[in-house]
């Protein structure tokens, strides 16, 4: 049985310092670290909040991405596919469930369709020119309603490697926009041709 809030809490707090600050972590020593650990410190650590806040889209009625659950660039009838703008990557792009699921609520059969669409996904972002690596996150802390998220690392940038890569994302200048949705519609294509669905919500092309 895991240990509860309040056991968690005093077990990391043994490990602080008198203002409550851990110790840096091993990962910002790394040469892939987007941050020099001199001068850098860990905020104070802060105890548990119970109950804790409600994601966006607990409610159903109240969830932004039901309400966009026809925006994006690939569609299916369960699935579909959007590129994030603003970033500093390459390319970023979440996959959502049309409907209103989390992860856990998912069926047998669509945690299988999410199985295979990752891969395929994971296949056409990474026969991009010039991307080495698809990453697949999926966290689902801010929002209730299921997404996943890929992450385009670009080619020789060796300093993203790794779990770094979306604090680099946030610290980067915004990529050209038209390269972006160049590449995306590359990947949306690739993806109709590999796997079925189509580009636009109302197209009636069958799903394979």
């Amino acid at each position: 049985m895991a240990l509860r809030p309040d056991e968690f809490y005093d077990h990391a707090r043994a490990a602080a310092d008198g203002e409550l600050r851990l110790p840096l972590a091993r990962m910002t020593g790394w040469n892939i670290s987007p941050f020099e650990q001199d001068g850098l410190r860990v905020a104070p650590l802060r105890p548990p909040v119970l109950p804790e806040p409600a994601r966006h889209g607990e409610d159903p009625t109240d969830c932004d991405m039901c309400r966009k659950r026809d925006e994006g660039i690939w569609f299916n009838e369960r699935w579909r596919l959007a590129r994030i703008g603003g970033v500093g990557v390459p390319l970023v792009l979440m996959l959502f469930s049309r409907e209103h699921y989390d992860m856990a609520d998912l069926s047998d059969d669509m945690a299988a369709e999410l199985g295979v669409l990752t891969t395929h996904l994971v296949r056409h972002v990474q026969a991009l020119p010039h991307i080495s690596r698809a990453h697949v996150y999926r966290i689902g802390d801010g929002a209730a309603h299921l997404h996943i998220w890929f992450f385009a690392r670009p080619e020789g940038q060796t300093q993203l490697f790794g779990s770094w890569l979306p604090v680099w994302d946030d610290l980067l200048p915004e990529y050209p926009a038209a390269i972006a949705d160049a590449d995306a519609a590359a990947v949306a294509d690739a993806l109709v041709a590999s796997y079925g669905g189509r580009r636009s919500d109302i197209d009636e092309q069958t799903h394979v």
